[in-house]
Formats: C-alpha cells, structure tokens, sequence
C-alpha cells in the first residue's frame, strides 16, 4: 500500500513539475502550417532594422560536434595540429577525459557550449545580444555598442565577445580566454592565444548555421573553420538544470538527450 501512494505520488510530482516547466504552451507570433505545427521553412523573420533576427530557442542539431569537433570541417580538411595539442588530445581520449572542466560544472566556453545537445535562448537588445544556455545554467554577453576586445584582459572561461553585422550575418570576435579551453568532449585544447570568430546565418525561420573560425597559433598550425547547424525549438522553453560535480553522463553519451529532458 505504501508503495502505492509512493508511485502515485512520484507520478503527480512529476506531471506537477512538467507542466509547471512551460514545455507545451505554443509559442505566439511564430508561422504555422494548416496542422498547428511550426513552419519551419518559412522566411526568416527581420527587424525593424531590416536585420536578420536571431532571438529564439534554438539547439543544435546534429549534435555530433560536441563529441568531435573535427566533423564539422569541410570535406578533405583536417585538425592542423601543433605537435603537443595532437599529444594532450591523444592523452584525454586514452584517460577517458578525466580532467575536463565540465564534470566538475564549470562552463563549457567557446565555441563548446555551441555544441552541446541542450536548447539554449538567444535574446537580442539595444547594445547587446545574450545567450542564456540551459546546460550549466551559464550565459554570454556579446556586445553591439561598439566597444572592443579587451587589450589585457583577466582570463575567463567565456572570454569576452563583441558583435556586429557583415550584411545578413551576426559576426561575433571572442578572445580573453583562459588557458584550459576544451573545444569538444575528446579534449581538443586552446588557451589564452585562442580567437573564435562566429558567424551566425539564419537560413530561414527555423534553420540557422554558426560558422566557426578557431585561430589559436600556440595550439594549432593555421585557422580552420567547422559549421554547426542550429534547429529553431517551437512550443518549447528553457528548463532548470543541475550539475552535479563528477558527472560521467556527456562524457560516455556525448550527443544524447540530456537526462530528465522529456522528449518533445
């Protein structure tokens, strides 16, 4: 009988906690098609500005960099390699990533955090856009006033990002890193010499592409470029995570669906 109210009860929590997390209310404003559904392919929405927009929930989709960088460079490009970031990345991958920074809950940084299979909402306004990203409960500043990168700044994990618009693309500089940068689960490394040029492309109204440049002279030979897919998220919303330190689960299911996430 007690385990019977026990489940009856855990059931109730938890509808109480879904419903309460705001997953099904629809989205307002956004096209639809006949069925009720998001349209996806239907044009990119502008500001008054004329500009792309970008606000939204968005998640990447497909994921697979999060676990692998490199697929993301173009067809017949490879990691270029200084000999001791090939030697640190071979080091990680045979420790099973042991010393990463996020399985002790520190933030993911640039351009990991783009990667990670979670929603994350980007909000545009006057001198700014921020990213709220649900992993880790963390955040980016990226700052439209015009201001410049920081000449010596006190290395952080996000760095520090400037914006601005080349035609329909959001172009975002970040540098001021620290010197423990992951670029990805396998531990591919960068550090404080680290640049990272974003480009954000919104194709249409729920399609967006990140093209990114990693230009780290001390970590890598030249800059290369890897392109990660965005999926507009309708009907959706950010929720509460918990990072509990020493958590193995995106380390071993680097592109899953975040435990406790419930399915759309």
């Amino acid at each position: 009988m007690r385990r019977a109210l026990l489940t009856l009860l855990m059931a109730v929590v938890t509808a109480a906690g879904l419903h309460a997390q705001w997953l099904k209310i629809p989205t307002p404003g956004i096209p639809r098609l006949p069925n009720g559904r998001a349209d996806l392919a239907a044009p990119a929405p502008r500001t008054a500005e004329g500009r792309p927009s970008l606000a939204g929930l968005w998640k990447p989709a497909p994921s697979r960099l999060i676990a692998d960088i490199a697929a993301g460079l173009a067809k017949g490009d490879s990691i270029p390699y200084q000999p001791w970031a090939e030697a640190v990345t071979k080091e990680r991958a045979a420790n099973l990533a042991k010393d990463d920074p996020t399985a002790n809950c520190i933030v993911g940084g640039v351009p990991r955090s783009d990667f990670v299979p979670y929603p994350f909402k980007i909000v545009e306004m006057p001198g700014m856009v921020v990213i709220l990203y649900e992993a880790i409960h963390s955040y980016r500043q990226i700052f439209t006033d015009g201001r410049q990168l920081p000449k010596d700044p006190s290395p952080a994990w996000f760095g520090y990002s400037v914006g601005k618009w080349e035609g329909d693309a959001f172009v975002v500089d970040s540098a001021g890193f620290n010197a423990n940068v992951w670029l990805d689960n396998a531990g591919r490394p960068a550090g404080e010499s680290l640049r990272v040029t974003e480009r954000f492309i919104r194709r249409d109204f729920g399609h967006m592409d990140i093209e990114i440049t990693i230009d780290d002279p001390k970590t890598y030979t030249r800059p290369w470029k890897v392109t990660q897919p965005l999926v507009y998220q309708p009907d959706d919303e950010l929720i509460e995570y918990i990072c509990d330190e020493n958590n193995r689960y995106f380390l071993l299911v680097p592109s899953a669906e975040p435990p406790g996430r419930p399915k759309k």
